[in-house]
């Protein structure tokens, strides 16, 4: 089946794929993988690295889906959203319902029969706070949304390292923390980018409810606690001194795009620190790995 659109005929699988938000999934199974990877001495085991990464990767498409789902109403106002699936009435709100719930069992059962219970758990406990907790609860109702929300999303590294070794470990709670700190700041910087939309939305986020300027300042500070949180691992001999250097050039820049922002009068810096944040992040958990299986 295929359903047109203004510029070219778009198949019902195409639809059903972009409720998963692929790219956000890529990250998710990215940091999930170098979990994994650094949970590992050698060689990891294979089979259940990949039966994870399935079941991670299903339970975040069936979060997004579920956001795609509750939001479909904003999403229809918001320029950066108005494209997706249930805003321009490709899927019913039963398909996407469907697909959702099909998707998150079969990942709960993968995880639960192939990795081990505790992934599952946790695994599912991220599923419902991103898709319930904060798309329902948070988004709407505090301008500190992303910060307690991105708890859900700081999960992946944590659960990759769980399904190897079937627990939480001291080295897989400072992965957590790398990106809980991040997620601010670099949602920030996408938050000032789109402040009018979020304002016609009427969804609080902090540009909104406190202004730019604090924002900046917020952005600044969560990227001075990030510079510290990211060397944790090397000052707790988890990693070594080419962690060390790398994790310390890429603070020093990412410090340099959150202080122009900030003495900025303008908002055009936003997105350049935005797109930062997510190479940022790609190259200090490749550095991790690096350093992890090289020295």
């Amino acid at each position: 089946m295929a359903i047109s659109t203004a510029n070219h005929p778009v198949t019902l699988w195409q639809q059903y794929f972009a409720l998963c938000k692929l790219k956000v999934v890529a990250l998710i199974l990215f940091t999930a993988f170098v979990g994994m990877l650094l949970a590992s001495q050698g060689i990891p085991d294979l089979e259940k690295m990949f039966w994870g990464l399935i079941g991670i990767g299903l339970a975040a498409s069936s979060a997004a889906a579920i956001n795609h789902i509750i939001d479909q109403r904003i999403d229809r106002i918001m320029m950066r959203t108005c494209r997706r699936p249930l805003a321009m009435g490709m899927l019913t709100t039963l398909q996407a319902s469907s697909f959702a719930f099909a998707i998150g069992i079969t990942s709960m059962a993968i995880l639960i029969y192939f990795v081990n219970s505790l992934t599952a758990i946790l695994t599912f406990a991220s599923l419902i706070g991103y898709a319930v907790i904060y798309t329902v609860f948070l988004k709407y109702n505090t301008p500190q949304n992303i910060v307690w929300g991105g708890a859900a999303g700081a999960m992946p590294p944590l659960l990759g390292w769980c399904a190897i070794t079937g627990e939480v470990s001291l080295e897989s709670i400072f992965l957590f923390l790398i990106i809980f700190i991040w997620t601010p700041p670099h949602f920030w910087a996408l938050a000032i980018h789109r402040k009018k939309e979020y304002e016609q939305a009427k969804i609080p986020m902090l540009p909104v409810t406190h202004g730019i300027p604090h924002t900046k300042l917020q952005i600044l500070l969560y990227t001075l606690v990030l510079f510290v949180v990211s060397l944790l691992p090397y000052f707790f001999g988890f990693n070594q001194l080419l962690y060390l250097l790398v994790a310390t050039l890429l603070n020093i820049g990412f410090v340099y795009h959150a202080w122009s922002l900030y003495r900025s009068d303008h908002t055009k810096l936003a997105m350049k620190t935005f797109r930062y944040s997510i190479t940022y992040l790609i190259i200090l958990f490749a550095f991790l790995l690096l350093d992890h299986f090289l020295l």
